[in-house]
């Protein structure tokens, strides 16, 4: 069962004036860039007809953008909404919001270094998630982001037995903030990980070299031991590819719209 289960909300009271939020500009770069950000991870295989991206309001830190409950295939600028960090809609006029927004929304209390959150359930890091003797690491460059090893989410010390694994409130939200604390990438024990990053196109990127990373190294443990990247190489590469992030954003964007094109 996945974390982007619907919820119903009440309708919310006007957007007017910027405490409140204000009504959002589905033309402004923000808005198009979070849509695009939808349709690049379902098309790169990070999220399918679950998982969900968001980036903090640049305007007001205390609240941050995010969709409707839908298939990230099929976000418009019509369907993103503002929310507040406790996970309480802005906007939200009767439709429907994703169960584990608590997830963002308590990761941008936690780290005001952090614009721009992905929670997905990609396949390949998924496993690493449930065998703690063969932690997620840097194995290339590309992935340096992810360090000596993602640390893991076990909802069992916070939920106890019997949980829907899912993160559906604040309590379970700080939890998992906690565990991240200053990584980049946390795992989350059977459901999936997030990924955190300083502006929207790094955390796409990030959210894709993640499951690039996984897989090649499920790869590489079939053939032998692992040169894993060191302490000092991860900071330098890290900090020399991800200077480089729009160009795969512009990439994967074009890609993206085409891909996304057959559902309109």
């Amino acid at each position: 069962m996945s974390g982007c289960q619907p919820s119903d909300v009440p309708k919310a009271a006007s957007t007017q004036g910027r405490q409140g939020g204000g009504p959002l500009d589905a033309n402004s770069d923000l808005i198009r860039d979070l849509v695009s950000a939808n349709h690049i991870l379902f098309d790169q295989g990070v999220l399918d007809a679950f998982g969900h991206v968001t980036v903090r309001d640049p305007h007001d830190s205390q609240h941050f953008l995010m969709c409707r409950n839908m298939a990230p295939a099929l976000v418009s600028a019509e369907d993103i909404m503002r929310f507040r960090l406790d996970g309480t809609p802005v906007n939200a006029e009767g439709r429907k919001v994703y169960l584990e927004r608590f997830i963002h929304g308590e990761i941008y209390k936690a780290r005001p270094d952090v614009m721009a959150v992905v929670h997905s359930h990609s396949p390949s890091v998924v496993p690493f998630s449930v065998v703690r003797a063969s932690p997620l690491r840097a194995i290339c460059h590309m992935a340096a982001f992810i360090g000596m090893g993602a640390p893991v989410f076990e909802i069992r010390d916070t939920a106890g037995d019997g949980s829907s694994l899912l993160v559906t409130d604040n309590r379970l939200g700080a939890a998992l903030a906690r565990t991240l604390a200053d990584s980049q990438l946390v795992l989350m024990r059977g459901h999936g990980s997030t990924v955190v990053a300083d502006g929207l196109k790094k955390v796409v990127y990030r959210a894709v070299y993640a499951e690039v990373n996984a897989r090649t190294q499920l790869q590489a443990s079939r053939l032998g031991t692992i040169t894993f990247l060191s302490p000092a190489e991860t900071q330098t590469a890290m900090e020399a590819v991800e200077s480089q992030v729009a160009r795969a954003w512009d990439l994967w964007q074009k890609k993206a719209e085409l891909a996304v094109s057959q559902y309109k």
